[in-house]
């Protein structure tokens, strides 16, 4: 007989972001290190985790990261659909009816993705921990030992750029995320700067954080940078223009990323009908958890889009996104992004993860990691909430 789910704990955090983050991210315009146009500053990672506990003493553990910017929701805004209505769905459930309890959330409760993935990822993991198995055992099996990753390069002076690409590359990494979208001009002087001074065989990928809001101008951007082989560039139109983002995809050779823009599985199913994208960007909270992280991929193969993770988590969600990449590797065109660990000052989890260059994957059951149950009182914002 299967285990049965009979508590969620929840306990909203904020992580800083490392001190030499925080210096990096003041000296750049705007204080966020890339152009999108919020004006708040950005200190750190709000994040809720979930424990889910089962009869047999197994916990399964979730981590979702939000920014108001981008998901426009608020920890607390989390916990409280979960405990006033989808807390319903997994309690005396077993977590291996996933799907069952996901088309429940659906059914009853409009989108809320965020939520729905927390509680989603955190079934995985319980998954693994009762039968003894890594999630990605549970997905597929292991098709590599270690996955590819990418750097993120903050909008800053060019110069500055190319250094802290440059050390990058030392460690081991041999593709780059470049936040561009200051002016066209600037956007080719950092690309030039780049590409010179790491080489021509490392990989490049541009993120405009919604820069450049008039398609045609967005147009002429990427078409201004395409001599230095872009791998694909991320958001450039404002979000929810998706005839605008559709605009640009059909007038340019680079493939579009959509970030902002994307939410839920419907979202991405259109944008991809719409030819508004030609890559799938997978994250903790895009479209939401594991179950549907599966779906999106699946049907970006099926449809001959590449894929990339694409994330700044912690060591939870990091893990989550490791074992998916492991047992769908071959789904996947691109190197991932998994910056979280070189951004927070704390990953809240016991043994960091392997991540110079490379992803290595973590063994053991579930998510093959352990909780810092000290990092998690130390960072909580408020006091845990059970619900049984």
């Amino acid at each position: 007989m299967n285990p049965k789910i009979i508590s969620i704990e929840l306990t909203p955090i904020h992580v800083p972001f490392k001190e030499a983050v925080r210096h990096a991210l003041g000296e750049t315009e705007g204080g966020l290190g890339m152009a999108i146009p919020a004006e708040e500053p950005w200190l750190g990672g709000d994040f809720v985790i979930c424990k889910l506990v089962a009869d047999d003493g197994n916990i399964g553990i979730g981590e979702s990261f939000v920014w108001l910017p981008e998901s426009g929701v608020l920890p607390d805004q989390i916990i409280s659909v979960i405990k006033h209505a989808l807390y319903r769905y997994v309690i005396d459930e077993s977590p291996f009816n996933v799907e069952k309890i996901r088309y429940k959330m659906d059914i009853n409760v409009a989108l809320n993705e965020v939520a729905k993935g927390l509680l989603d990822m955190a079934c995985y993991d319980l998954m693994g921990k009762i039968t003894g198995l890594p999630v990605y055992e549970l997905i597929g099996g292991k098709t590599v030992e270690e996955i590819p990753l990418a750097a993120l390069i903050p909008l800053a002076d060019p110069m500055l750029m190319r250094g802290i690409a440059k050390s990058y590359y030392k460690r081991g990494f041999r593709t780059f995320r470049l936040k561009l979208g200051n002016s066209i001009q600037e956007d080719i002087e950092i690309c030039e700067i780049i590409r010179k001074g790491i080489g021509s065989e490392v990989n490049l990928r541009v993120d405009y954080n919604q820069a450049y809001p008039n398609p045609h101008e967005a147009i002429r951007a990427i078409k201004a940078i395409e001599p230095f082989r872009i791998d694909f560039a991320e958001q450039p139109v404002r979000n929810n223009d998706y005839l605008g983002l559709a605009y640009v995809q059909k007038r340019v050779d680079t493939p579009l990323m959509s970030h902002e823009d994307f939410f839920t599985l419907r979202d991405f199913i259109i944008l991809v009908e719409m030819g508004a994208v030609g890559v799938l960007g997978l994250n903790s909270t895009r479209p939401g958890g594991v179950t549907n992280a599966l779906r999106a991929l699946n049907y970006a193969e099926q449809r001959g889009l590449g894929a990339v993770i694409h994330d700044q988590p912690l060591g939870i969600a990091s893990a989550m996104h490791i074992h998916i990449a492991t047992a769908k590797y071959h789904s996947f065109t691109y190197a991932a992004e998994l910056f979280g660990a070189e951004m927070m000052e704390d990953d809240l989890i016991t043994k960091p993860l392997n991540l110079e260059g490379t992803a290595k994957i973590p063994e053991g059951p579930g998510w093959g990691i352990e909780l810092d149950e000290r990092a998690l009182e130390k960072y909580a914002t408020s006091p845990t909430i059970t619900l049984k």
